[in-house]
């Protein structure tokens, strides 16, 4: 069986250790040298990024978010032991883990740190399709005799790479498809490697629940469980023409999926459509004050990322979702383009006034799209806000003195709601 050391990368006949070097991270599947798409995803990042800025974070929880009546964005791994998650209010996230360190995030460093391993990920193919700042998927289709070595070899290289001069870790997940390698990278966190060979496809999907597909959330998980379907295995009973009668277009893709069929190639090139940011809470509110400050705090990380992204959007979008999983979803085309969290914000918080729906919520998004380049930006005068240019101004000082002095220095107080 083709095995190598995921350490030192000599070849290794299938034994529970290295011989060369010791290290029991073997990496061995029969199909492990036939596979060549992959998802990478990295391990915890803000958080790794966080402790490799500060050693003496290593050994302890760290928490991604905002004050104590803030949420949680993300959180490393001893957080998560402790109970902690992602959109947990932090007072509840501070309860179950009362030793962690709170940071505010950073994204302007978040993102050069994704640029550097997006850099490392190009070298290995032209073909990267990112999916946010710390995953993407890699096609290494034919680029075996270019580094002499299997695509296995050179995704555990890049793992270890990142590892060694980055200081941050990644989990990889390899198999035929992009279906199964996102599938696969979930399955050994952290600093995991995990393959899902064409000949065990139907078998492994067989054993899991139909939440496992990307794209079926919640709510569409009731939708087919008032149908009886719970597992994949109760998908593969159904007929295409009947899923699709029930469910429509989800049908026809969840009749695919259920068979390990994912046509999609990996797109290199596919332009950015829209930048969001969304949050569920750990438990439906209705508490206006509270939402205000998850306004603010969404927009102004939509605002940071376009602004790293060098990107605007003419249109921003407001999503809500109830306590009883019903969708609401408002937008606006603004008379020109904005990477703008103060207009972000503000436009965001007139759609949520125009819902019109008390709630409670159990989700609230805020997005921006129609993606522009940053000089087409904040250029038109609002005739109906005559401080509105005057709050860009302020907010571009304001991005700069943070850029010097760090992202503490100047905070707004509705992001300490």
């Amino acid at each position: 069986m083709p095995a190598f050391c995921r350490d030192c990368f000599a070849d290794v006949s299938d034994a529970a250790r290295c011989p060369s070097c010791g290290s029991p991270r073997v990496m061995a599947h029969p199909e492990l040298y036939d596979l060549s798409i992959a998802h990478m995803d990295c391990d915890a990042f803000y958080a790794s990024v966080e402790k490799r800025e500060n050693p003496e974070l290593a050994a302890k929880p760290v928490i991604i978010g905002g004050g104590k009546r803030g949420v949680v964005s993300t959180c490393c791994y001893i957080a998560r032991i402790n109970g902690v998650h992602s959109a947990m209010p932090m007072f509840q996230a501070l309860k179950a883990c009362p030793d962690a360190v709170v940071i505010k995030p950073r994204m302007s460093l978040y993102v050069e740190v994704s640029k550097q391993v997006r850099k490392m990920m190009d070298e290995l193919t032209p073909s990267v399709e990112p999916l946010s700042l710390d995953e993407a998927f890699l096609d290494l289709t034919g680029t075996g005799k270019l580094h002499g070595h299997p695509p296995a070899v050179m995704l555990a290289k890049l793992t270890k790479r990142m590892k060694d001069e980055l200081g941050i870790t990644g989990s990889i997940g390899l198999s035929h498809n992009k279906f199964l390698a996102k599938i696969a990278s979930d399955q050994d966190k952290p600093r995991g490697f995990h393959v899902i060979g064409k000949a065990e496809t139907q078998a492994f999907l067989s054993r899991q629940k139909v939440g496992i597909i990307w794209g079926v959330g919640q709510a569409t998980q009731a939708s087919l469980e008032r149908a009886g379907i719970r597992m994949i295995s109760d998908l593969l009973r159904w007929e295409k023409e009947d899923l699709i009668a029930r469910f429509g277009q989800m049908g026809e893709r969840l009749y695919y999926l259920a068979r390990g069929q994912d046509r999609r190639r990996v797109s290199p090139h596919a332009p950015v459509k829209s930048i969001s940011n969304e949050t569920t809470f750990f438990e439906d509110t209705s508490d206006i004050d509270l939402l205000d400050g998850h306004i603010w705090r969404l927009a102004e990380n939509v605002a940071d990322r376009a602004k790293a992204k060098a990107q605007a959007g003419r249109v921003v979008t407001l999503k809500l979702k109830t306590g009883d999983f019903k969708t609401l979803t408002r937008r606006v085309t603004l008379p020109d383009a904005t990477q703008s969290a103060d207009r972000i914000y503000r436009t965001a918080r007139a759609l949520f006034d125009q819902a019109g729906h008390k709630g409670p919520f159990r989700l609230i998004g805020v997005g921006v799209s129609h993606i522009v380049a940053e000089d087409q930006a904040d250029i038109a005068p609002d005739l109906l806000d005559s401080d509105s240019g005057k709050r860009v101004q302020v907010e571009k000082a304001t991005d700069k003195i943070r850029a010097r002095f760090g992202s503490d220095a100047i905070l707004k107080g509705r992001s300490l709601r």
